[in-house]
């Protein structure tokens, strides 16, 4: 097993993306330790004392910490193989109302797990980003973008030969996940209408197992300086709707400040360097191209230059039906 006998850190453990993590991690890849790094002591008591966490609880550790706090994470990487990085603040409309804040974790934050990470000679670092970064309309997006822009060049910063490489994950909407729709949909009141921003409203899909197993594979495979962004399905907000509650009536409410009607992962700029492979795209930095190593990585899987004008949009992909949104909702939790 590619990931037996190694140490694990995760930055934000104790969310939807990092629970779903350590799960996966000690169900499929037997690892040595895994190290749960986050800020709220309640939500790791509660992850303490689930039965799954309670019976594999000798594999982990439990870190109280911030990101905003280097020596803390100094500490926490000690003899640590790799680090995902998921903590971040994420409510758009909080960021529009407290930039500051978002700065302080998404971007100062991320930039003390670098080097953390680097100090303590950490084999891989991946980061999770979000369609949020890519020409971002709010605080919370911007702050990402930041954190992709020194997460990729740290591994020229700091020098190609150290050991640490360093890449990115980015997806769109993650399925059933804390601040999706899906919740939101269940749970309002049902002698109400529904609040939708707009009816042209379009989300990519994905679950969090198959956002962990995204990761877990780009974590084996990554060279260091990657973007990997995923082949998924998109839905419409309708037919979300449609396919939780199909007799429900709805109001429009109008866009939220920040918000976009679409989700993008890689723009018409982005496109002049990224490689479409059979099931993912990797945007590489434009200098890559002239390294064999990536080249050889290129040529291995079957990678080629996308179209001109190419965009990743939620709007201009494939939909899934609302039978299939159905499936999916039966099958992750």
């Amino acid at each position: 097993m590619k990931y037996k006998n190694k140490t694990f850190l995760v930055t934000g453990g104790t969310g939807s993306f990092g629970k779903k993590l350590v799960q996966i991690l000690l169900e499929k890849y037997n690892p040595k330790k895994i190290i749960i790094f986050s800020r709220d002591e309640l939500k790791q008591h509660e992850m303490k004392i689930q039965d799954f966490f309670k019976k594999n609880i000798k594999k982990l550790r439990f870190f109280i910490g911030d990101i905003r706090d280097y020596e803390r994470l100094d500490d926490a990487m000690f003899k640590v193989d790799y680090v995902i990085h998921a903590a971040a603040l994420k409510q758009i409309d909080t960021s529009e109302y407290n930039p500051l804040e978002f700065v302080k974790t998404n971007v100062l934050g991320s930039s003390n797990v670098i080097k953390a990470a680097i100090k303590n000679n950490v084999e891989k670092l991946i980061g999770l980003s979000t369609d949020k970064a890519v020409s971002p309309a709010n605080l919370y997006g911007a702050t990402k973008l930041c954190a992709d822009k020194l997460f990729i060049s740290s591994n020229n910063y700091y020098g190609m030969e150290r050991k640490t490489k360093i890449s990115i994950v980015r997806y769109g909407n993650v399925m059933g996940s804390r601040g999706s729709v899906i919740p939101f949909f269940k749970n309002y009141n049902k002698s109400e209408d529904i609040p939708i921003t707009d009816t042209r409203m379009t989300r990519f899909n994905l679950t969090i197992s198959e956002g962990v197993e995204f990761v877990l594979s780009n974590l084996d495979k990554m060279l260091g300086s990657e973007i990997f962004i995923p082949k998924i399905k998109s839905y419409k907000i309708l037919d979300l709707l449609e396919s939780i509650r199909p007799d429900a009536k709805y109001k429009i409410v109008g866009i939220r400040n920040g918000e976009k009607l679409h989700e993008e992962m890689i723009s018409k700029d982005d496109a002049r360097n990224t490689i479409e492979f059979d099931k993912f795209y990797i945007i590489y930095p434009s200098n890559i191209f002239s390294d064999k190593k990536y080249t050889s990585f290129i040529k291995k899987f079957s990678g080629k230059k996308t179209k001109k004008n190419f965009s990743y949009s939620s709007d201009n992909n494939e939909f899934l039906s609302i039978n299939q949104i159905r499936k999916y909702l039966k099958s992750d939790n």
